[in-house]
């Protein structure tokens, strides 16, 4: 039998939205699950219910801005990586039941699989493992060529755009949804110089990757242009005392197109990849 009544969360600045969650009756693992740049928490609901089918209690963060979240960015309603990390993932965290004995692990897809690696950082005992799903770093440097050569442009332009409009209008750029300006900027940052950082946040936060041990089950997409294997392997590389597995997995494999969303829709590759780690 499988719980899937939302938990209501609310933050300490007010924010309030729901964590979405599927709950088997005896969980052999919890999972809190950070969703990618723009993506509701709610289309993660069938690799949320293939990981339950297998005991894994899963709990879907939403963004801030995105789905149930009471927030939505504008001129006047601006946020960052600071308050994602300080507000946002500690309130998802609480409202998850208290459970001594059944491992904690925390993953995410793209920004969410970055930013969960931040996190585990900043509470390197709370976490158990590691999952990454078409993540990496955004560093312009990681990507092959010639593509790779364009984003320096990009992670200019965007946050000049985003700072212009009030809001980054990412659906009519095909990048995200409707995205907060301080967003922009401290993602556009790390593609950069490759260096996590939250503006208004002094914990250093590479320093956090740095320290940590444990295991990180990494698994990417062989057509995804968002997140190649190189960009995974150099996200990776900031956590040098994890054990890490890195999986590519084909369009066979999955069973659909091997790019940065469709695995969403039919998720058993990955859900099978992610769960074996576990075994």
């Amino acid at each position: 039998m499988i719980d899937a009544s939302p938990l209501p969360v609310q933050t300490g600045d007010g924010h309030r939205f729901e964590l979405l969650a599927r709950v088997p009756t005896q969980p052999r693992a919890r999972l809190l699950w950070l969703p990618a740049l723009g993506v509701a928490a709610r289309h993660y609901l069938p690799f949320a219910d293939a990981l339950a089918a297998r005991g894994i209690a899963v709990y879907l963060h939403e963004w801030r801005g995105n789905g149930s979240s009471s927030l939505r960015p504008s001129r006047t309603q601006d946020w960052g990586y600071r308050e994602i990390l300080e507000h946002d993932l500690p309130a998802s965290l609480a409202q998850m039941p208290e459970d001594a004995v059944t491992p904690l692990i925390i993953g995410g897809h793209s920004l969410g699989g970055q930013l969960a690696c931040c996190f585990v950082g900043l509470h390197p005992q709370r976490f158990a493992r590691l999952w990454l799903v078409a993540s990496g770093t955004p560093y312009w440097r990681t990507f092959p060529a010639p593509r790779g050569w364009a984003l320096p442009l990009v992670y200019r332009f965007l946050p000049w755009l985003a700072q212009r409009q009030g809001v980054l209008h990412g659906k009519k750029l095909g990048f995200g949804g409707t995205e907060a300006r301080g967003l922009i900027r401290d993602w556009s940052r790390v593609g950069l110089n490759n260096h996590y950082a939250a503006a208004g946040m002094a914990t250093d936060l590479e320093a956090g990757m740095r320290t940590l041990q444990g295991q990180a089950t990494a698994v990417v997409m062989d057509h995804d242009w968002l997140a190649p294997p190189s960009s995974m392997q150099a996200l990776l590389a900031k956590m040098p005392g994890m054990r890490a597995q890195l999986s590519v997995l084909s369009a066979q494999a999955l069973g659909t197109r091997a790019d940065h969303f469709a695995w969403m829709k039919t998720p058993e590759a990955v859900v099978e990849r992610l769960f074996h780690s576990f075994e």
